[in-house]
């Protein structure tokens, strides 16, 4: 007995009808993916009413008025969505491994003509960075004759959050100021450091908004630290 064919429009139809049950449960499959993708919170946002970059640090935990202070900081000192990656200047790295060590000529202000190293989320020079990394470091990596210190986000926030956070070295306790409001005292206590930060000789547009910004960011720590 001859075995029967089906007709072209039937094997259309059925070729179809297979199309429509896979891509069905490809997307049902993808709808599952994303429904249960963990939560992220956004890595950086530009707040409209500041016209600033207020990217959350990579660092986890700390002391949420520290961390507000850092996130200030960086907010004049390099306020781009990426910030732990560029340099006096503007330029972007990608080698993080260590301090870039690059030096960029300085084309206006009181130090016109020279050359500056900073780098990183918080324009450490490469001198300040040896300096603090050496101390506050958390994994530096041993060679025979020398260290090396990781210039990677994390370690960036680490080694600054550590150094903020030394009584000894600042002569208080500049969490416990920030807690009575004094942010203006901290700022002030920080400008030696950080000029663009205001009372030294390098403010810049960002410097008038800074006490704005801290309060910004404080309720997000604050928030997120529960």
């Amino acid at each position: 007995m001859p075995l029967k064919h089906k007709q072209p429009t039937q094997i259309f139809r059925i070729s179809v009808l297979r199309r429509l049950i896979a891509g069905s449960a490809a997307v049902i499959g993808l709808i599952f993916l994303l429904e249960n993708l963990p939560a992220q919170k956004p890595r950086s946002h530009l707040e409209p009413t500041l016209g600033i970059y207020l990217p959350q640090l990579e660092m986890q935990g700390g002391d949420p008025y520290v961390r507000a202070l850092m996130r200030t900081i960086s907010a004049s000192e390099a306020n781009h969505p990426q910030p732990y990656s560029i340099l006096y200047g503007g330029q972007h790295i990608s080698d993080l491994s260590r301090h870039p060590e690059q030096c960029i000529t300085i084309v206006s202000g009181p130090n016109k003509g020279n050359c500056s190293t900073a780098a990183g989320r918080y324009q450490m020079l490469n001198t300040t960075w040896r300096e603090k990394a050496e101390r506050y470091h958390p994994q530096p990596s041993q060679f025979i004759f020398w260290q090396s210190y990781s210039f990677k986000p994390e370690f960036q926030d680490a080694v600054v959050y550590a150094w903020l956070s030394d009584a000894q070295v600042w002569g208080t306790d500049i969490s416990e100021l920030l807690q009575q409001g004094k942010l203006d005292q901290v700022l002030r206590l920080l400008s030696g450091t950080w000029t663009s930060l205001g009372y030294g000789i390098e403010d810049n547009t960002m410097t008038r908004r800074l006490p704005k910004v801290y309060q910004q960011v404080l309720r997000e720590e604050l928030q997120a630290a529960g």
